[in-house]
């Protein structure tokens, strides 16, 4: 609803940086905008009548890249996708995050050989460090990759026994930590 007055705003903000918020509802009424107040700002707030979008801090763009494509907002993946095509070494990396988190998800473990003899192509040194970690410990990554179940439940249950001993510790004695751990 607002995109067709994004020139408006664009242009308004650039004038007068300053300007309040509370003003621009009335002014792009008068051009006929049908929404709220609240969807103006929320619109602003995202950045989309910004003229030049700023560069994400590298922690917001790693958790973009971390996220699956279809979780993000629209405008996000946007600005995503333009980011990872203007630079080849974005694109190789996020290509390669991408393949990485299908092996983990799809439990691919018997994938992971090829996944680290294209990192070690690519020019990402970064990856060539995390690459070189799974490499020397390759047989107990793709055992953890390769079967279906996993001991996570096991290991919370001993997460939680070992919190409430620890909350016990030097009070009523042993029949009240079983009781406690029984109940739990």
């Amino acid at each position: 609803m607002v995109d067709p007055y994004r020139e408006h705003l664009r242009r308004r903000l650039a004038e007068e940086p300053d300007v309040p918020v509370i003003h621009l509802p009335a002014e792009i009424r008068e051009q006929g905008y049908p929404g709220s107040a609240n969807l103006l700002v929320r619109y602003l707030n995202q950045g989309r009548a910004d003229p030049d979008r700023t560069p994400p801090s590298p922690r917001r763009l790693v958790s973009w890249l971390m996220s699956r494509p279809d979780d993000l907002p629209p405008h996000r993946r946007r600005h995503l996708e333009e980011l990872v095509l203007a630079c080849p070494h974005l694109t190789a990396l996020a290509s390669r995050v991408r393949e990485f988190a299908a092996i983990l998800t799809q439990r691919r473990g018997h994938d992971l050989d090829d996944w680290i003899s294209a990192v070690r192509a690519d020019d990402l040194p970064a990856l060539h460090s995390f690459a070189l970690g799974l490499d020397k410990d390759n047989q107990a990554v793709i055992a953890g990759l390769t079967p279906p179940y996993s001991n996570g439940p096991v290991e919370g249950t001993n997460t939680k026994v070992k919190l409430l001993k620890r909350q016990m510790y030097g009070r009523a004695g042993f029949a009240l930590l079983r009781q406690r751990i029984l109940l739990s």
